[in-house]
């Protein structure tokens, strides 16, 4: 081949994926960055991203416990993140190397779960709320901005076998102690009795534990209400109104308060390529980036700089972006010692049975 056309086309070939000069590893929960960010990421680095996926923190930690090894970044819970730091899993953040660590709101950063943020960057957030059929809670006259109407007889002999609530222990009993006035973090052996007590009172009402379905469950009409995450809400009321259903998926925030999980970035310390993943994590903290996932699953953004950009129905509704007063009745979980989390299987395991 003639030098005159030999280097355009080494160029190119240089140039392309296969030649790419690094690949990020980036162990993710399932649709939970868009396809087009990923892209442009790509673009911009010259790289490739790799993803493998979990379904929930337990999955993630049991993997990482066995061994598994080389993902650059993770995207945990708190508890999750608390639990990692705690078995020397993760690799401290360079934050000379995040300048757009700046947009996050300050009551995102500092957390109990990672004080000063030397090892997580906070990434989106999920609350913990009521879903509900619109038509058929009003036909009932139901309550919606209270967990009283998952855990009391009074209205659950109404919507009996209509009502599902998370297969989580942690979740299940969370809301539990919010309605009987508990932190979600109190590790009281007799106050986790109380909150089984009334789930055991609930439970003959209930269609099922459920964390998988129950957005097509509600979407479909098969379910009234749900205990679940307001994305998933988001979700299901999306596929409603695409389907053209006779109602939506309302959610809201219960009066006692709820879980807010927050999820963050984080390096393991197995990772190979620590450059690229700050990259990654100072890309994602860019506003335009950061809203295209609250546009794209309905997820809660601690990123102020993202707000501009994300479409006004979402960045108005309450049960995604709450008020500062709303803001003071959510917790983040924190995680569990040893002991704490043998008796709060016990409790799980008899609550599963009875």
């Amino acid at each position: 081949m003639n030098g005159k056309w030999l280097w355009p086309w080494l160029c190119a070939l240089l140039s392309g994926p296969l030649w790419a000069a690094e690949t990020l590893y980036l162990y993710n929960w399932n649709n939970y960055i868009s396809d087009a960010t990923i892209a442009r990421f790509e673009a911009q680095c010259a790289c490739r991203v790799v993803q493998d996926y979990y379904s929930d923190n337990e999955e993630m930690l049991a993997k990482i416990a066995a061994g598994a090894s080389g993902y650059d970044l993770i995207v945990p819970t708190g508890n999750a993140v608390e639990s990692l730091i705690r078995s020397q899993q993760l690799r401290p953040i360079d934050k000379a190397r995040l300048p757009n660590l700046k947009h996050i709101k300050p009551a995102f950063l500092d957390t109990p779960f990672d004080p000063g943020n030397r090892y997580s960057v906070p990434y989106a957030y999920t609350l913990t709320l009521i879903g509900y059929n619109t038509a058929k809670v009003r036909e009932l006259d139901l309550p919606t901005d209270t967990w009283a109407l998952i855990f009391e007889p009074r209205f659950l002999k109404r919507i009996k076998g209509r009502v599902t609530v998370l297969d989580s222990q942690r979740e299940l009993m969370a809301a539990a102690m919010k309605y009987l006035g508990h932190s979600i973090n109190d590790t009281d052996e007799a106050k986790w009795k109380q909150a089984r007590d009334l789930i055991l009172r609930a439970k003959p009402f209930w269609a099922a534990f459920n964390a998988s379905s129950y957005i097509k469950e509600l979407t479909v009409g098969n379910i009234w209400v749900a205990h679940g995450y307001s994305n998933d809400m988001f979700q299901a009321n999306q596929d409603a109104q695409r389907a053209g259903r006779p109602f939506g998926i309302g959610y809201g925030i219960p009066k006692e308060g709820a879980v807010l999980a927050l999820d963050s970035m984080v390096l393991h310390k197995t990772g190979r390529h620590p450059d690229l993943a700050h990259r990654f994590m100072d890309f994602m903290l860019e506003g335009v980036n950061s809203a295209e996932l609250t546009n794209l699953i309905g997820s809660g953004n601690p990123n102020q700089a993202a707000i501009a950009h994300i479409h006004p129905e979402i960045a108005d509704n309450r049960a995604v972006f709450p008020d500062a007063v709303t803001l003071k009745r959510l917790e983040m979980m924190r995680d569990l010692d040893r002991k704490s989390r043998r008796v709060l299987n016990r409790i799980w395991t008899e609550i599963k049975l009875r």
